[in-house]
């Protein structure tokens, strides 16, 4: 069975204004997404603005959230790293502190990261995810090599349609795409789902659209593209809109 289905969000993480962690707000903004219907947190990710996170702060980070959500909501992890070994230290560190999984960005410069996966594999006592993005990490995962990693599945947020029904096709892994404007096509192709910062924003439009509203769709991915222009901070500001949390951002500041 997948881990799960249906749309999970890529939580953004709290700040008070002076860039203080602000960890059970995080995870109250978590809980309010999961009684909306999201299905998944990813926590410590990309539009959580991992890289300015201690690795003492991810562990506050997941601890909070995985307490603050309902058991059957899984709580994944970024650990993703420049190098096997740091990625693998974070993936032991995630599991020990209550992750669910952990969703592993592939290295940058490396265009076979079987090795890295294997070390992350080895240091890992759940489930580990793939995470296929090289707009964060170039080049990212080639699809004739997804079969190789031992992975239970894949996020990829390139946004390429094309490639998606590729991996679909030749992955056996479970597949989720990271792009508010393909959570339809990965609906109609039974994909597992979406994990997507736009559920921040508007997680019933995300829910709507995976289950094949075409207006949905096109609302989210016009949500999603207002945001994205000012990356973490517009998905923070538009956040903060919906549900009166921070919108302080490290990331720039």
């Amino acid at each position: 069975m997948a881990l799960f289905t249906g749309v999970g969000v890529a939580l953004v993480t709290l700040f008070s204004e002076d860039g203080d962690l602000q960890a059970k707000a995080t995870a109250d903004l978590a809980a309010q997404l999961a009684d909306l219907g999201v299905r998944a947190l990813l926590v410590n990710g990309t539009t959580g603005e991992a890289a300015t996170l201690t690795p003492e702060e991810r562990d506050e980070v997941v601890g909070a959230v995985r307490a603050a959500v309902p058991a059957d909501v899984p709580v994944i992890a970024g650990t993703g790293a420049a190098t096997g070994r740091r990625a693998a230290e974070l993936t032991e560190r995630a599991f020990g502190t209550g992750a669910d999984a952990v969703l592993a960005l592939s290295p940058p410069g490396v265009p076979d990261p079987r090795r890295y996966y294997d070390r992350v594999a080895a240091s890992a006592t759940g489930p580990v995810l793939a995470y296929h993005f090289p707009g964060a990490s170039v080049p990212g995962i080639p699809v004739d090599l997804l079969p190789d990693l031992p992975v239970a599945g894949l996020k990829d947020s390139s946004g390429d349609a094309a490639r998606l029904l590729h991996e679909h096709q030749l992955f056996a892994g479970d597949l989720w795409t990271g792009a508010a404007s393909l959570l339809s096509l990965c609906g109609s192709i039974g994909a597992a789902g979406g994990l997507v910062a736009a559920a921040n924003i508007a997680p019933e439009e995300c829910a709507a659209a995976f289950a094949g509203d075409g207006a949905a769709q096109v609302r989210v991915a016009a949500v999603d593209r207002a945001a994205s222009v000012d990356f973490p901070a517009g998905y923070k500001r538009a956040t903060a809109a919906r549900f009166g949390v921070s919108p302080a951002a490290r990331v720039g500041g």
